[in-house]
């Protein structure tokens, strides 16, 4: 087990930015960590990487306590904090020094673990350039591998593609789904493709509180609420007062109606249950009719749909 949190709170006067909550994060995940501002998000890590002393509960990193021993726990995690701590004025290489000198990293090691972090986050062609020079992607990299430097078992990374463009976002999420093979690493973000496309398990805090823990695919089958189906057939073979009749006659179809049309084409606008997939009872209906169908698609409820719907109070 990589973290164990039990029974956290945090609070800031009377206010609680994190309510007592447990989860355990195993070995090797990769873990979506989300919740609208002020969820407590950014107040957990900072627990969990002891910036932050709780003022309930308890952390483990590894079996480590975070409070009667956090500079071992410090040993433990790379942390990329949302402000990345980069001093502008040094170079790449100069500053990676540095950071592996405040890791404790033996000095005899220290020229390969800067390597190892240049070759991993791709800093070869701005090595040597001064860190206010380089783009935002590269700065991202740069705190990436000051994160890494001193070869932790766990990254805790609190939005490490905030004001990162496509590009940009694309290529440190690659780094980040290439780290997540060989460490345990949380990630803090606000945008669902990264999540749905790099982690295994995702946990959502509202309110100070876990409100949803899975994977992305456990909680849209979890969470879903009615499905969302376009039909589309061709206008000549189409009686519309008899399409709506049948469809709606479906088991689990719970309303019909037309959506629009065209000169070539009507596109039916059809809900479905919860749990439920008709597409293969609409398909029999619209045969059985002589009907010609051109289209046919039913939308998965979307892990930001479910975000929306746990945290919109």
């Amino acid at each position: 087990m990589s973290i164990k949190v039990e029974n956290l709170s945090k609070y800031y006067g009377q206010q609680a930015a994190v309510n007592n909550i447990s989860f355990e994060i195993n070995t090797g995940e990769i873990v979506g960590f989300l919740g609208p501002n002020g969820a407590g998000k950014s107040t957990t890590m900072k627990m969990i990487t002891t910036y932050l002393t709780p003022n309930n509960g308890k952390i483990f990193v590894n079996n480590v306590d975070t409070e009667t021993n956090s500079m071992e726990v410090r040993r433990k995690i790379g942390y990329l904090p949302e402000q990345n701590p980069l001093y502008l004025d040094m170079n790449v290489l100069d500053y990676l020094e540095y950071a592996a000198e405040l890791e404790s990293v033996p000095k005899a090691d220290i020229p390969k673990a800067i390597k190892k972090m240049v070759d991993v986050c791709g800093l070869g062609e701005v090595q040597h350039k001064d860190i206010g020079e380089l783009s935002k992607g590269f700065r991202q990299r740069v705190g990436l591998a000051q994160a890494m430097i001193h070869d932790p078992e766990v990254l805790i990374l609190d939005e490490p593609t905030s004001g990162l463009d496509p590009n940009q976002i694309i290529e440190i999420r690659n780094l980040i789904k290439k780290l997540g093979k060989e460490k345990t690493l949380v990630l803090s973000t606000h945008i669902m493709q990264e999540v749905e496309a790099t982690c295994d398990r995702v946990l959502i805090i509202n309110k100070g509180e876990i409100v949803a823990d899975g994977s992305p695919d456990t909680l849209q089958s979890k969470f879903k609420g009615q499905l969302d189906i376009t039909l589309i057939l061709k206008k000549d073979s189409t009686d519309k007062a008899l399409i709506l009749k049948a469809v709606s006659s479906i088991k689990n179809i719970d309303k019909a109606r037309i959506l629009k049309e065209d000169e070539n084409s009507i596109h039916f606008s059809l809900t479905g249950l919860k749990g439920s997939d008709v597409r293969e009872d609409i398909f029999k209906k619209i045969v059985s009719m002589n009907m010609v169908m051109l289209g046919l698609h039913q939308e998965e409820t979307s892990l930001e749909d479910i975000f929306r719907q746990l945290t919109k109070n």
